[in-house]
């Protein structure tokens, strides 16, 4: 009474209308701090509590109010403090708890009433929970009563029919606050017993799930249970409702106590009340109370030993359920409490998890996650022994998804695993035990043995392969000591090792498509430290089993890559390969014919490169009589002259360089950068001058290995550009030289931007009389003033900017002869690091009028890996946001004109020896389609009326860029309120002799974001089932949009082909030909700071007109080379 009478002795707040509480909460809802700095001198709890209690207050609103206040009071900037912000918002929920409970006169009350009570109580605890830090002191505790209090009033009425959900509710607010504030409730635990027991609604869940928290906490608490009084007496009452006085000691005091002989029989009561009761339960819910009961269980295990026991009796038969969540809830159990599930219990879940798998009518999720508890249980996949006898439910089916049917086989490679350890192999039994292995690798494989005519890259390839390294890395996995000579040899002896190798060698016969994926099977084995050996010893193996089994001819290329990777290895001997290789062209040679020629030289070549990769990884002693051999007959014998000339500069680097200086010749691949290349064989015995490396430092030098590239090239080369220079228009003079075409590169002018603007960006006012103008003429200039006035003038405010994504890179041979220590000889032997380039930043510059440039800096760039000549690599741009190697660079422009142009780039970083590296690069091409963007969109348009908006748009642009003089000398004001601009159009046209195809193809791939409206039903019905084009108007009618002006620069009909007459008279001689269009492609595009362009396609079967319309003239010099490189390129 004493706190409401201080309250309301406070002056009256100012109460907000219902506009200005709309402005308010759209203000907070922004999250904009100056938007909401104007609202915070306010009493802003007490406005939103008052207006939330007032019964006329709109009812849409009050939800919208219940989350500001949640906001408000988490802020941790404009939150008042708990002891100003809890004593109102609980008198508030005390308010509306008594208002809105049932009462004789109205037992039912409203749902909407109920709903907002429910929410209120939860913005209640929320606030609570965010501004009290736990542990509480007296103080903190005292604010927290009132509202304890006020929720144990709510649920203090079990089975109450009409207000269970607020029962329910207030059950888990307070479940949430024992969670925040262990032990709050620990003096109220025998009433909440009590209410649980009685409860026979299906809110009963909240009530058990209440007392079991209670419990937990209280059995987790130090010393509570020692007290002599019992947990669960009622002596004190639920309401009127203080802390206890556990809550505010410390624990520590207590913590050596052992539970009272009353409390641990009242702890079981309990127990036993709750492992009764999963039937009122949801599968959540039912997780969640098993969780709470595992952990009392696990913490009176010294006193109460059999209470996992208990708990696995009554819910262990879970497992055997079609929800995931209760299956959950017995591998939880048995993860916590392992001793009770062994023996006959622990192969029952194996079984049942095994057959979830098999279950064609569970969710793939499921079956995917019970093969996946089942491999990563760390006693049910560890124990081998239970694994195995349920291998046949392992084998995949034949209608198993391909990702089921990969785990699966992982489950088949660990059975294997298991059988091929050293125990089993002690135990005896080999016959019966390879047998077993044999059949798990054999029948597993044959779901998925479509991959032995798929495509080397199919998804039942990789999964296949896959499962070929499973099963071998099973039996020896990566461990600190997997490299260790005996494990390596364990493993060689094994029974999986042999039969895989067999297999490999049949699949390479069998199948020559699958060869270059044994390649990189076996690479991924190279690559790996502990599985190195094992790898070499599977090409050991493939040289002696797979090389003598190969038939001479053509399809031996096929092999080519295994080769490779053999010539490769010094630990094969390379006496068979070249054998095999001597043999194979000498068949080449005996049975080639007349149009033979580029297949030689293809094989030719490929033989050669294998006889380099000897060179460079054998001793020359090793490998001298044989390849000598093979090097003399080609050079004498072969039919090509480049492969014969190729081999005998091989042969002479043999004889007559010693073996360790020709590695290091061969290792250095290419010329050095800096040294012109010659086609002379001499020149690979040349030694580069050290003085063109050092050029190569100078500030023009860098380009050569430094690169900045553009992600999406041009579709246009620009070589040219149109240069418009400064007209005084206060003389209001043309100047002679008005368009000059020059080469774009011109040497930078010392004006500034703001003295070179165009003619064209200035606005000449003349007063004009009052013009009258008719309704379709109002409506034009009406879109138009809404376009214009989205678009910002770049003279007073931010312009529009355009980013040109572009990578950098840097070629890491040149660049560390370069800037290096000179000694890197890049051998792959040795694997030295990559150089880098540190503090890089990129400077741009530009004589064309795109503003100012804001530089980029890259902290960190690796250089680009050598590749080898054998390598894969990718077509296109395949740039990897998450390389090292490659760094993103943006360049964002400010056009004030949208016109092509060239960018300078200057590049400064620092190398890894403390030099700076200096120097600019290949320039930056912009082109026109750079400049094209979408038209803005008014913050007014809904996203369903945008295809409309813009449809209305172009038509209104289109209007007032031809010859009409319906919108006059009108002017439209642009954001910022400084400057307007005025429509000044022109026209023209282009006929497109391409057909129908390719034309809608490089529309949909190039200019699909900026088409408005598709007219026509024939060209309708292509490109809407194409379903590239989205989200624009469609129309029908063919005649919907066709222009026919006749004061066009070239007059169309559509029943006349376009043709220029040569002579007066031939106008009349020509005989029509029909050309109807199929319909027209309306495009709108926009080009920065404010301009426009224009695009109407009249589409026919074998050729297109385009009539073009823009306000910025000097474009169409570009459109139409534009148009001609994108349908004719």
């Amino acid at each position: 009474m004493e706190k409401q009478q201080s309250m309301a002795k406070q002056p009256p707040s100012p109460s907000l209308s219902l506009q200005e509480w709309e402005t308010l909460l759209d203000d907070f809802g922004s999250g904009s701090p100056a938007r909401c700095a104007r609202w915070l001198p306010l009493p802003l709890l007490d406005l939103a509590l008052n207006a939330f209690l007032r019964r006329d207050f709109a009812s849409h609103l009050k939800p919208l109010l219940l989350l500001f206040i949640d906001d408000l009071l988490s802020s941790p900037t404009s939150a008042p403090s708990p002891s100003d912000s809890l004593p109102p918002l609980i008198d508030a929920l005390r308010s509306l708890l008594l208002t809105s409970s049932p009462s004789a006169s109205d037992p039912s009350p409203a749902p909407a009433a109920a709903l907002l009570r429910d929410q209120f109580m939860a913005t209640a605890v929320s606030a609570a929970v965010s501004s009290l830090d736990a542990p509480l002191d007296a103080s903190s505790a005292a604010l927290l009563e009132p509202l304890v209090e006020a929720l144990l009033t709510v649920t203090n009425r079990p089975n109450h029919g009409p207000d269970r959900q607020s029962r329910a509710a207030a059950c888990e607010c307070l479940r949430e606050l024992e969670s925040a504030f262990p032990c709050l409730l620990a003096d109220a635990a025998g009433h909440l017993w009590a209410l649980a027991q009685a409860e026979r609604t299906h809110v009963a869940q909240s009530y058990l799930l209440l007392l079991a928290t209670v419990v937990r906490d209280i059995v987790l608490r130090p010393g509570l249970l020692s007290s002599p009084t019992s947990i669960l007496s009622t002596s004190v009452p639920l309401v009127p409702f203080s802390a206890p006085s556990c809550f505010l000691s410390h624990p520590s005091a207590d913590r050596d106590r052992e539970p009272s002989e009353v409390n641990l029989r009242e702890i079981k009561r309990v127990l036993g009340f709750l492992w009764e009761r999963p039937q009122a339960l949801t599968p959540a819910a039912t997780m969640e109370l098993v969780s709470i009961l595992t952990s009392i269980a696990g913490a009176l295990e010294q006193h109460v030993p059999t209470g996992g026991a208990l708990l696995k009796v009554q819910f262990s038969g879970l497992i055997y359920s079609y929800h995931p969540i209760l299956c959950h809830i017995v591998l939880m159990l048995y993860s916590g409490f392992p001793d009770a599930f062994a023996g006959e219990d622990e192969r029952n879940i194996a079984r049942r998890l095994a057959l979830m798998a098999r279950e064609a009518h569970q969710p793939l999720v499921f079956r995917l996650l019970a093969l996946h508890w089942l491999l990563g249980s760390p006693r049910l996949g560890k124990g081998k022994d239970s694994l195995a006898p349920l291998a046949p439910r392992f084998y995949p089916g034949v209608f198993d998804p391909l990702a089921l049917k990969a785990k699966k086989l992982d489950a088949l490679a660990c059975i294997a695993a298991s059988l091929d350890t050293l125990e089993m192999r002690r135990k005896g039994e080999e016959d019966g035990r390879r047998a077993l292995i044999v059949k798990l690798f054999q029948d597993g494989l044959v779901c998925i043995s479509a991959y032995k005519w798929l495509p080397p890259w199919s998804t039942e390839t990789s999964v296949a392969f896959r499962t070929l390294h499973k099963f071998l890395v099973g039996v020896i996995p990566h461990r600190d000591d997997c490299s260790e000579e005996p494990q390596l040899v364990f493993l060689m002896d094994s029974i999986i090792f042999s039969t895989l190798q067999s297999m490999l060698v049949n699949l390479a016969l069998e199948h020559h498509g699958l060869v270059l994926v044994i390649g990189i099977f076996i690479d991924q084995l190279l690559k790996c430290k502990g599985h190195q050996s094992v790898g070499e010893r599977l090409l050991q193996k493939l040289d002696e089993h797979l090389l003598p089994k190969l038939e001479m001819g053509y399809r031996l290329t096929s092999y080519f890559p295994i080769f490779e990777r053999i010539a490769e290895n010094d630990t094969i001997p390379p006496h068979g390969l070249l054998e095999l290789l001597m043999r194979h062209i000498v068949s080449i040679t005996v049975k080639h014919g007349p149009n033979s020629g580029l297949s030689l030289w293809s094989q030719g070549t490929k033989v050669l490169g294998i006889c380099r990769m000897m060179l460079k990884h054998h001793h020359s002693s090793r490998i001298f009589l044989p390849l000598s051999r093979l090097l003399a007959f080609i050079c004498q014998c072969y039919p090509d002259l480049e492969v014969r000339d190729n081999a005998r500069i091989y042969l002479r680097m043999l004889v007559c360089i010693p073996g360790k200086k020709l590695r290091q010749v061969l290792n250095l691949g290419e010329e050095p950068s800096g040294v012109s290349p010659s086609p002379h064989p001499g020149s690979l015995f040349q030694v580069p001058s050290p003085r063109h490396s050092e050029n190569i430092k100078n500030s023009g030098g860098v380009s050569s290995y430094i690169h900045l590239e553009r992600v999406v090239p041009l579709i246009v080369k620009q070589s040219w550009s149109l240069v418009i220079p400064k007209s005084n228009m206060e003389d209001n003079m043309e100047a002679s030289n008005v368009v000059g075409i020059s080469d774009i590169s011109i040497s930078p002018s010392a004006e500034s931007d703001k003295d070179g603007e165009m003619n064209f960006e200035q606005i000449s006012y003349i007063k004009e009389p009052l013009r009258v103008m008719d309704a379709n003429v109002a409506e034009i200039l009406g879109v138009l003033r809404k376009h214009f006035s989205c678009i910002p003038d770049y003279r007073h405010m931010s312009a529009i900017k355009i980013r040109i994504p572009c990578t950098l890179r840097f070629e890491s041979e040149p660049f560390s002869h370069v800037w290096g220590d000179g000694s890197s000889t890049f051998d792959s032997e040795e694997g030295e690091a990559l150089p880098a380039m540190y503090a890089t930043t990129i400077t741009f510059s530009s004589t064309a009028k795109y503003g100012k440039i804001p530089p980029c800096r890259v902290p960190f760039l690796l250089g680009e890996p050598l590749r080898n000549r054998y390598d894969i690599i990718p077509v296109g741009n395949s740039f990897d946001e998450g390389s090292s190697h490659r760094a993103s660079v943006n360049i964002e422009l400010e056009p004030r004109e949208p016109m092509p142009g060239l960018i300078d780039v200057t590049i400064k970083a620092n190398a890894e020896t403390g030099e700076v590296i200096s120097g600019r690069l290949q320039s930056i091409a912009i082109g026109i389609e750079d400049m094209f963007l979408k038209a803005s969109i008014p913050p007014d348009i809904e996203e369903d009326e945008v295809p409309g908006y813009y449809y209305d748009l172009f038509h209104a642009l289109w209007e007032a860029c031809g010859n009409s003089a319906s919108t006059g000398r009108e002017t439209f004001p642009l954001s910022g309120g400084k400057g307007a601009a005025a429509i000044h159009g022109t026209r023209s046209v282009k006929l497109l002799e391409v057909f129908l195809d390719s034309l809608i193809k490089n529309v949909e791939k190039h200019l699909a974001s900026y088409v408005v409206s598709v007219i026509g039903d024939p060209l309708v019905n292509i490109v809407r089932n194409n379903g590239i084009i989205r989200d624009v108007v469609w129309e029908n009618d063919t005649e919907a949009f066709v222009a026919h002006d006749v004061n066009a620069l070239v007059p169309y009909s559509e029943n006349v082909p376009l043709q220029l007459p040569y002579f007066e008279g031939d106008a009349e001689n020509l005989s029509p030909v029909s050309k109807r269009t199929i319909g027209t492609f309306i495009i709108l595009i926009f080009l920065p700071p404010r301009f426009h362009l224009l695009f109407q396609m009249e589409v026919g079967h074998s050729s297109t007109l385009v009539r073009v319309r823009t306000d910025h003239w000097p474009c169409l010099a570009y459109i139409d080379e534009y148009l001609e490189s994108l349908f004719y390129t």
